[in-house]
Parts: C-alpha cells; sequence; structure tokens
C-alpha cells in the first residue's frame, strides 16, 4: 500500500499552471469553470484544508480530466439539521464522483466522518484519497479497509484499490460516467 504523502500531494498544487495562484484566487477560478462536458465531483473535506483541496483538484485535473464542483466557497452548517441534511442530499446526488481526501486531520474530524456515514445510506460509493503527514504512518488504515481508495502504484501513477483487492486505473474512473441517482 502506497499512500502519498502530504509534500507530494502539495507538489501538484501549481503544478497544472503557467504561473502561480493564491489558494482562494485559485478555488474561486476553478468554481467558475463551467460543467459542461466535465464530470461533477464531490471531494469532501476538512474545512479549513484549502491548501490541500486546491492541491487535490490540480492532482486530478493532472490525469487530463475536466473537473467541475459547484461547492467550494458554499458556507454549510456543520450540524445534523434537515436543512444539512438537504444541502448534503442535492450534493450527492448532482454529483457524479465522491472523494473523502482523508488527511489525518479529516479522519480525526467527527463531521467528516458523519458525512462519510451519510453518503453511505444514500447508497453512494465515495473513493477515498488517503493522505499521510510527511514521515508518518498512515492513521486512516481501517477506511482502506472498508472503502475503494487511490493508491499510487508508482510514479505519477495511480489506481483505485477495492476492499476485495481488484483494481482500476484512477483515470479510468475519473473519465467513467456515474449514473446519478
Amino acid at each position: 500500500m502506497n499512500i502519498l504523502p502530504k509534500y507530494g500531494l502539495l507538489q501538484y498544487r501549481n503544478a497544472v499552471r503557467i504561473y502561480t495562484k493564491d489558494i482562494l484566487e485559485s478555488l474561486s477560478l476553478f468554481k467558475k469553470e463551467t460543467k459542461e462536458h466535465k464530470t461533477t465531483l464531490l471531494i469532501i473535506h476538512e474545512h479549513g484544508q484549502l491548501e490541500e483541496l486546491d492541491s487535490v483538484i490540480n492532482f486530478l485535473k493532472s490525469f487530463g480530466v475536466l473537473i467541475y464542483a459547484d461547492w467550494i466557497d458554499e458556507d454549510i452548517a456543520r450540524d445534523k439539521s434537515d436543512t444539512t441534511i438537504q444541502y448534503l442530499k442535492n450534493k450527492v446526488s448532482s454529483n457524479e464522483k465522491i472523494i473523502f481526501l482523508a488527511t489525518e486531520e479529516a479522519i480525526q474530524s467527527k463531521w467528516c466522518n458523519w458525512v462519510l456515514r451519510f453518503i453511505a445510506t444514500q447508497n453512494r460509493d465515495v473513493v477515498i484519497l488517503p493522505i499521510r503527514e510527511d514521515f508518518s504512518d498512515y492513521g486512516g488504515i481501517d477506511l482502506l479497509n472498508k472503502y475503494p481508495y487511490i493508491n499510487e502504484i508508482s510514479e505519477n501513477k495511480y489506481q483505485i484499490r477495492y476492499p476485495k483487492d481488484n483494481t482500476e486505473e484512477l483515470e479510468n474512473w475519473l473519465e467513467s460516467v456515474t449514473a446519478i441517482a
């Protein structure tokens, strides 16, 4: 199991650009992109990890897949109210793909874990993108035994590894359109 380290993820932050942008400007520009001819993708992430979020968007774009997300800077109440549940239902049902950015902070977050369980109740598949802290072991091994996850198999080559040990190239998974419930 080869889990992408945080420094490896952060290298993607400006890798697909000719020039650098600050995080908020980058996420704002990404949000304004049209969803025409793009895979819609929901990324579940720890609220304060914008640099990691920007990096993962650019990581996914490096596969040549056009990704659209309309949720980047929307504020969502971090509670389990009817409004929040309806918001999540709408986001889960309107996106073709769902990725959980499983940093150490996210896997410790009660909120992120609640959202992950909620998505499972909606009968939608979610893929884990595990990110370990630099020079340390990954604390979310139990997630990787339960959900499919993105695994680095060699430099710049990634696959989805499913709990039953079958695999799929990440690029193929990103390009395939999932039927939206």
